[in-house]
């Protein structure tokens, strides 16, 4: 599948897996080779997206590959920053999906609590800082990247190991090697905070799973000697 058509695909798996309605969201694809992003574009709404109409931009500077066609997500600036600051990953996803959203707007990190999230993330998805007033009020959307970059390097995680972060009062921000895994992160970060909600209603005290069976499941599923699945002999035939 060439990128735009897999750009194309994850914008609409957005909505098929129930992340995005109405124009809320967004997938990108980078193109490392050609230094080029394929973005959805600004406002328009996924039943209405055509293949044709994603958005190219350098990845450089962020300037328009086309300038006669429609204007990128206003969520641009941030997956460039991303790409720039974290060059082994290869697609972004950004929503506004209820459950991950609410933990957002609380300001809570989404706590590793059991061996589902352990399968995915290797601890628990940061919530950033509030931006600044100036943040806001000048490159905003830039400034989101950064603050996500910052919270990652502050505290010391592997993006590859923990895949996504809530932007405070926002919402979440997943990603991954192909726009592919970014999308698999999404669904399953939108899933995990359904649970960590339902958790909260039977019991308000925090139960992190400890880090020996954290790292048990996250490197069985994701580590070099992974025993999950069928392996790559068995995916040839």
């Amino acid at each position: 599948m060439n990128c735009q058509a897999a750009c194309f695909k994850a914008n609409r798996d957005l909505v098929t897996n129930g992340l995005a309605q109405f124009t809320w969201g967004n997938a990108s694809i980078v193109d490392r080779a050609e230094n080029i992003v394929l973005i959805k574009p600004s406002g328009v709404a996924y039943e209405r997206l055509t293949e044709t109409e994603l958005v190219a931009v350098r990845l450089g500077d962020g300037s328009l590959v086309n300038t006669d066609g429609l204007r990128p997500s206003s969520d641009t600036p941030t997956h460039l920053v991303l790409y720039r600051s974290w060059p082994q990953i290869g697609g972004i996803v950004h929503t506004h999906s209820e459950y991950a959203t609410a933990y957002s707007q609380v300001e809570m990190d989404l706590i590793a609590e059991g061996t589902t999230h352990a399968d995915y993330f290797r601890g628990d998805i940061p919530c950033t800082r509030q931006l600044t007033l100036d943040e806001v009020n000048g490159a905003y959307e830039e400034n989101t990247g950064h603050c996500i970059v910052e919270e990652f390097t502050r505290r010391d995680i592997n993006p590859l190991e923990i895949p996504a972060c809530l932007i405070r009062q926002h919402g979440p921000f997943s990603w991954g090697k192909t726009v592919e895994d970014a999308v698999h992160h999404a669904t399953v970060l939108e899933r995990l905070a359904r649970m960590a909600l339902h958790s909260r209603c039977l019991s308000q005290q925090f139960h992190r799973i400890p880090n020996f069976l954290l790292d048990r499941h996250y490197l069985r599923k994701n580590g070099p000697a992974a025993s999950y699945g069928q392996g790559s002999a068995l995916k040839k035939n």
